[in-house]
């Protein structure tokens, strides 16, 4: 793209197509999948969204910067963290997305779906303490 890199629009949504691994494109060059963006009645870029498997290793490569460190370094409560984050996000309804991040986290599969249970529990006791404070 010449000329348009400068655009108030580009420079306000770059960081939000970078953090979800998107391409920003020229809007003429739009595949069928793409979307294109318009700035005061006029289409300014297109911007074509990753796959979702590459989705996920785009956030684990962003959450490696975040950390300032591979995640298989982290301790286990930060690994925890990890996962629920991921968790929160959709990451392990992504095809072998529990194997990824285990692969990341230098865990085994067995180990994330423990943080996932883990997880799933301490939401049941809040749930739990919360509807027992309700009632008192």
């Amino acid at each position: 793209m010449t000329g348009i890199e400068d655009h108030p629009f580009i420079t306000a949504v770059k960081p939000l197509v970078d953090a979800m691994g998107g391409e920003i494109l020229p809007p003429d060059q739009a595949g069928d999948d793409d979307v294109v963006l318009a700035w005061e009645g006029r289409d300014v870029i297109a911007v074509r969204l990753p796959q979702l498997a590459d989705s996920l290793d785009h956030i684990l490569a962003a959450l490696e910067r975040k950390h300032g460190k591979p995640l298989a370094e982290l301790d286990r409560k930060e690994k925890q963290q990890v996962v629920k984050g991921l968790e929160a996000r959709g990451a392990f309804s992504v095809r072998h997305g529990v194997e990824t991040v285990a692969s990341a986290l230098g865990v085994s599969r067995f180990t994330v779906y423990n943080y996932i249970n883990y997880q799933e529990e301490q939401r049941a006791k809040r749930r739990n303490a919360k509807s027992r404070g309700d009632r008192e």
